[in-house]
């Protein structure tokens, strides 16, 4: 029951009748079997409210129509209208039935023709009835009988003697491929033709008992059943569709009978062991596969992607394809099927990127294939498709309700698409064995369609096929006359037990070589046509023209090209995104700008070094530890001249040499590290552990030697040594490519960008580095080894930091400028805690890791010579110190020497006379005459 309006409530429910009349209601009564009743303007919960003059109105489901009244109206007595005539709902029979050739049809009763009806067939003057004169419609919307034809009574009067060959066959006039629309009448044709022949079966007559099999395994199963058990008996079955016809033949040889089909392509029905009397004017779907190979390497495609409907003649063929493309070296990258509704298999293809498509399907899915096709934007000049060429031309056109989008959406989708097909039309005027020319059969096939519009007509295409199928059955025929009447047998005694005959059909078929409409026909092992592959291209941006077909034919592994394919684009497209490799490059101004700076420091480190050595013999330089102070601008030095390889990338050397950049930066800032941090290190220990200490140990150490002090900076520069050969020998540097996400142009390009940053790197990177993290970038990687990892130099930076801390408040003239060091090691300390994870964050972005990076060697660097060198220069400038100490030099010779010596002879001296102060002044001992004037003494010393 259907539901409509709500607000259109008739006033007469509202209430009982002004003039206090009784309420009319009228009672519910039952809807029609497979039908229902439609309330106008009532709930649910009305529906028992029914008044005077409301109407119901029938509805049925499906196809089915309203035979018998199709309203009623609620009367003033309670009843309803018609109530005498019975509503139901019944099928529709084909209306094709109601109309005959040189004849007329009487229906009974008239009207819709339905469960019931009776049709009467008559021919007009000159004309004889074949077939059945009368047909009724059945309950399943069908005709319980085929349509008869009216034959020319002059033509026919010659052969009344002749004996029938009853030939069935399978026409599908509807369903996936209605190609029996155009190849039902190219048979009548046919046969007519050779029933008129005086010189092929003079002594017989065929006739064609045919059904619409719907290109239905399911329906053709039935009407197999009818052909075979209901007289007469048929000396040979003619199915079309493939999937039909697999049925028919594997059934066929239980009944010892040839079966011939017009319009098979399913490579499976090429296996003889599973269908042994089979033959087919309409070759394998597997013959166009070469061709497309061919095209495939023609136009330069190695990636291709397939789709298909599930039926047994499309995956097969999708097999044998998939076999020859690898062969050739070419890869189906993606392969969909689906069995009804094409979407999600079409969203996959435009998901995965496909560009060249195959696509194996029925006409009826093909175009819901391509209404998918035209939401998801899968066409244009980006992709190709490749589809079956037996389709009708226009059948983009042809109105589907199964989709929903319109003729130009469709014409949009399929512009440029590619069909392989064999030729199917003779295109040489020559007369065959039926002694017509191609374009005469298509001028008496138009004549015999009565004005339908061939590119609407299913089967059209295939209409030379089946004209030639009947052709070759009727020369096997003809052929076979002499020798079964030489073994004593007649085409007439053929029964479904009888072998012989069969076999002299079946060889008349196999050998079986003349001219047709459609060609030469002739059939190889397997019962197939041999035939040339058509290949044609939809062309034409004008979608009201009609379009222009490219044509080129291939056969034996020869390609004849017309040369006329055009595409939207400037050629035919690519078979995937082009993807270009482009690799990221340091920023050269950043370079340079960088690189000034670090030469700059370099200046500065060379006249820091100068100065030292220059001014190493005075007083106030000497006790700086000017050997140190030395090393520790060499290694500030090499420390900037790394900056130079950090910044060299593939825009400026080869790869092959990227590893010797790699190992420049390594040993340049690796040695460097050693020797600025190292000197600073050993001085800030030297201190820390002289005036630390106990008194008498700190007594002990106050005399400094300088040997060793050289010696721990020795030592720290060995293993820095040591440990980069080691590395370098078991794990050397090579180069790695990082891979960065796919970007697209800004131009309307059928490319992608893919982002490359090279890298140095070893097998075991994290163990040298000795920290389990993944560096990626090359700045990162040669840096934080001097700062940041978890190695013998970490461990530097924060003993580093703790005796720069502890010895903060501690003043000494052996090592005047401790302080100094401490000031630098927490600078380089500081800045290699905050470049580490901010360089880890941009570990991608060479500009900005290789900023961070470089910028924090050049500020360590900048501030170490300045805290270091630029007091010492200040002080000697300011007080004139270096001029004093030389003037004193040159008159006293070595008399920096003498009190240095007197100024350790006066510290003994002071110390003993502190010692006889402390044992005078302790209560056990007696005092002695001569005490007052030691202390005296003592005194006068200090």
């Amino acid at each position: 029951v259907s539901w409509i309006s709500k607000s259109c409530l008739p006033s007469v429910l509202m209430g009982s009748s002004s003039a206090g009349t009784t309420e009319v209601r009228c009672a519910i009564i039952r809807p029609p079997r497979d039908g229902g009743i439609r309330y106008r303007g009532l709930t649910q919960e009305q529906v028992n409210i029914l008044p005077e003059d409301y109407e119901i109105e029938y509805i049925c489901r499906g196809s089915r129509i309203i035979v018998g009244p199709k309203v009623r109206k609620c009367l003033r007595n309670g009843t309803w209208t018609d109530m005498n005539q019975l509503s139901r709902c019944l099928l529709v029979c084909p209306r094709s039935w109601m109309s005959l050739e040189n004849g007329r049809v009487a229906l009974q009763p008239p009207g819709q023709p339905v469960e019931g009806t009776v049709l009467r067939y008559s021919c007009h003057a000159g004309f004889l009835l074949e077939g059945f004169s009368i047909s009724h419609c059945t309950k399943l919307g069908k005709w319980d009988s085929p349509k008869p034809l009216c034959v020319c009574e002059v033509a026919k009067k010659p052969h009344s003697s002749r004996k029938k060959l009853y030939i069935g066959a399978l026409f599908p006039m509807s369903g996936g491929w209605p190609g029996g629309q155009a190849c039902l009448p190219a048979a009548q044709m046919a046969l007519d033709l050779v029933n008129n022949r005086t010189d092929i079966l003079p002594d017989y007559e065929l006739e064609l008992i045919h059904y619409d099999s719907m290109c239905d395994p399911g329906e053709a199963t039935k009407l197999l059943y009818d052909l075979l058990y209901t007289e007469p008996i048929k000396i040979v079955l003619m199915p079309g569709c493939s999937s039909v016809s697999t049925l028919v033949a594997e059934a066929a040889r239980m009944w010892n009978l040839i079966v011939f089909s017009y319009g098979s392509s399913s490579p499976a029905l090429s296996n003889r062991q599973r269908f042994p009397t089979f033959f087919r004017t309409h070759p394998s779907a597997t013959l166009h596969n070469p061709t497309r190979v061919r095209l495939f390497q023609k136009w330069g495609w190695t990636k291709i992607a397939t789709i298909q409907q599930t039926t047994e003649v499309f995956t097969s063929t999708l097999d044998d394809l998939e076999e020859r493309v690898k062969e050739a070296g070419i890869e189906i990258s993606v392969r969909q099927s689906f069995l009804t509704d094409p979407a999600v298999a079409v969203k996959n293809l435009k998901r995965q990127d496909a560009r060249i498509i195959v696509g194996l399907f029925y006409e009826t899915e093909a175009r819901k294939v391509f209404c998918e096709v035209f939401k998801e934007k899968l066409y244009g000049k980006k992709y190709v498709w490749f589809l079956i060429g037996w389709y009708a031309d226009n059948w983009f056109k042809i109105k589907d309700p199964a989709i929903n989008c319109t003729v130009e959406n469709m014409t949009e989708a399929v512009e440029g698409h590619v069909t392989t097909e064999i030729v199917m039309l003779n295109p040489e005027t020559v007369r065959g064995a039926s002694n017509l020319t191609s374009q005469e059969f298509l001028a008496q096939l138009m004549s015999r369609l009565g004005g339908k519009n061939p590119e609407e007509t299913g089967g059209f295409q295939e209409a030379p096929l089946a004209y030639d199928a009947v052709w070759a059955l009727a020369l096997a025929l003809n052929k076979t006359v002499a020798p079964l009447r030489a073994k004593g047998w007649t085409l007439e005694d053929f029964n479904y037990n009888n072998k012989e005959i069969t076999a002299e059909i079946y060889r008349a078929l196999n050998t079986s070589s003349f001219e047709g409409v459609s060609g030469h026909v002739v059939f190889d092992a397997q019962g197939s046509r041999m035939a040339w592959t058509l290949i044609e291209q939809l062309q034409g941006t004008n979608k009201t023209e009609k379009p222009i077909l490219d044509t080129m034919t291939s056969t034996k592994g020869n390609l004849s090209w017309y040369g006329n394919d055009k595409w939207i684009g400037l050629g035919p497209p690519a078979d995937q995104t082009k993807v270009i490799e482009e690799f990221r490059y340091l920023s050269q101004k950043l370079f340079v700008s960088v690189s000034v700076f670090a030469g700059l420091g370099i200046l500065l480190g060379i006249v820091c070094l100068s100065f030292n050595i220059y001014n190493s013999s005075i007083r106030y330089i000497q006790n700086s530890q000017p050997y140190l102070n030395n090393m520790t601008a060499v290694g500030c030095v090499l420390a900037l001249a790394a900056v130079f390889p950090l910044g060299i990338d593939g825009l400026h050397v080869h790869r092959s040499q990227f590893p010797v950049v790699c190992q420049f930066r390594l040993w340049l800032l690796g040695l460097g590290f050693s020797l600025a941090y190292g000197s600073m290190f050993t001085k800030i220990w030297w201190v820390h552990t002289v005036f630390t200490k106990k008194d008498e140990k700190k007594e002990k150490r106050k005399h400094l030697e300088p040997w060793k002090l050289y010696v721990t900076v020795a030592v720290l520069l060995a293993i820095d040594v040591l440990s980069l050969l080691i590395w370098q020998i078991m794990d050397p540097l090579h180069i790695t490519v990082e891979k960065f996400t796919k970007e697209a142009p800004k131009e309307d390009l059928d490319v992608l960008i893919q982002p490359l940053l090279e890298h140095c790197s070893s097998e075991k990177m994290n163990t040298w580095l000795g920290k389990h993290l993944a560096l990626t970038h090359p700045v990162q990687r040669f840096f934080f080894p001097v700062c940041v990892v978890y190695g013998y130099k970490g461990l530097l930076l924060l003993l580093g930091i703790f005796l720069a801390y502890e010895t903060k408040s501690i003043s000494t003239e052996k090592i005047n400028d401790h302080r100094a060091v401490g000031m630098a090691i927490y600078n380089v300390a500081v800045l290699c805690m905050i470049t580490a994870p901010v360089t880890m964050i941009l570990s991608s972005q060479q500009d900005a890791s290789f900023a961070f990076a470089s910028l924090a060697i050049i500020f360590s660097v900048y501030i170490t010579l300045v805290v270091l060198f630029v007091p010492k220069i200040r002080r000697l400038i300011t007080r004139g110190e270096w001029q004093s100490e030389q003037q004193d030099t040159l008159k006293t010779g070595s008399s920096n020497n003498n009190d240095e010596e007197k100024s350790r002879q006066l510290e003994r001296e002071n110390r003993e006379l502190q010692k006889i102060i402390q044992e005078a002044r302790a209560p056990s001992l007696s005092l002695h005459p001569s005490l007052p004037l030691l202390i005296m003494c003592a005194q006068l010393v200090s």
